[in-house]
């Protein structure tokens, strides 16, 4: 099982870009689909966009074609591209990790990191 630590998140104007990194610890970090989640306040957690052990990505409507997720396995790390921000894309960015874990729902993911914050101004 691996463990993840967040880290990029700060504020930034609207239309500017964040580039996130989730890290990871532990073993077998190839095997896992690493999940992207934010938070805003009074909001529940929604997911972002995930990428999994083969590849492959998906990515929640709001963000398609501002958001790339990719992953760099010698690294154990996780990168998550955020452009054209807007006030909506504001929240706490919490990264998961499920070991060969497929689709969005939150159960899939065993292990969570504590999130970075990221601040858009209008």
């Amino acid at each position: 099982q691996v463990q993840v630590v967040e880290s990029g998140g700060g504020l930034v104007q609207a239309g500017g870009s964040l580039k996130l990194s989730c890290v990871a610890s532990g073993r077998s970090f190839s095997s896992h689909t690493i999940a992207w989640y934010r938070q805003a306040p009074g909001k529940e957690r929604e997911f972002v966009a995930n990428i999994m052990w083969t590849g492959s990505t998906d990515y929640t409507d709001s963000v398609k074609g501002r958001c790339t997720i990719s992953r760099a396995n010698a690294k154990n790390t996780v990168y998550l591209q955020l452009d054209s921000l807007k006030p909506e894309d504001m929240g706490v960015y919490i990264c998961a990790a499920g070991l060969v874990a497929e689709g969005r729902l939150p159960g899939n993911y065993e292990t969570w990191g504590q999130g970075t914050q990221v601040t858009v101004s209008s």
